[in-house]
């Protein structure tokens, strides 16, 4: 199953790393579809940090890098589950600047920017079901809560063996007052 998921990583990520790098060169073709989006959410980033850029073309280069050096790390499988979300997150906002179907009068446009919402929609369900791959071995909330489970009977069999043992100190006790001298 290894080779499967090599593949549908590498795959998957394809477009994230050429869409990366061809828009960290050039962000500037992509700023008049991308300013009704970053005009909402640059209060947001204000308010987090009054000194981190807000204008769009910034915007633009560090979502292209977060996807280009998230395309890698999926492809390569390195953090692959991490990069996998944070390629779904970078998703979000590249698919609603840039193909807001819903704002389009002329029927072939409207066409087109459905099929390229639905093509990141599905994207999107991909990166979340890489994102869930555990590649087969348990997830962390199952080995939590197995470790839990082994710590409880851990303790438990302590205490057993406390008891029973603090048993026969006391019967070796009163044997010990029993006997003469």
């Amino acid at each position: 199953m290894k080779p499967v998921r090599s593949l549908a990583r590498v795959m998957l990520s394809g477009i994230f790393v050429v869409s990366g790098a061809r828009n960290l060169r050039n962000p500037e073709r992509l700023v008049p579809a991308s300013e009704p989006v970053t005009d909402k959410i640059a209060p947001l980033i204000q308010n987090l940090h009054p000194r981190i850029p807000t204008d769009t073309a910034t915007l633009i280069r560090a979502n292209a890098a977060t996807q280009l050096v998230g395309g890698l790390m999926l492809a390569t499988g390195r953090f692959s589950r991490p990069a996998a979300l944070v390629l779904a997150a970078t998703l979000v906002p590249t698919t609603a600047a840039g193909h807001p179907f819903w704002n389009n009068d002329d029927p072939a446009a409207r066409n087109n920017n459905q099929i390229h919402f639905l093509k990141n929609l599905g994207l999107l369900g991909g990166l979340l079901l890489a994102a869930a791959d555990t590649e087969g071995r348990p997830g962390l909330r199952w080995r939590a809560g197995h470790r839990i489970d082994h710590s409880r009977r851990s303790v438990k069999r302590a205490v057993r063996t406390a008891r029973r043992e603090a048993k026969i100190a006391v019967r070796s006790a009163a044997t010990a007052r029993r006997m003469p001298g």
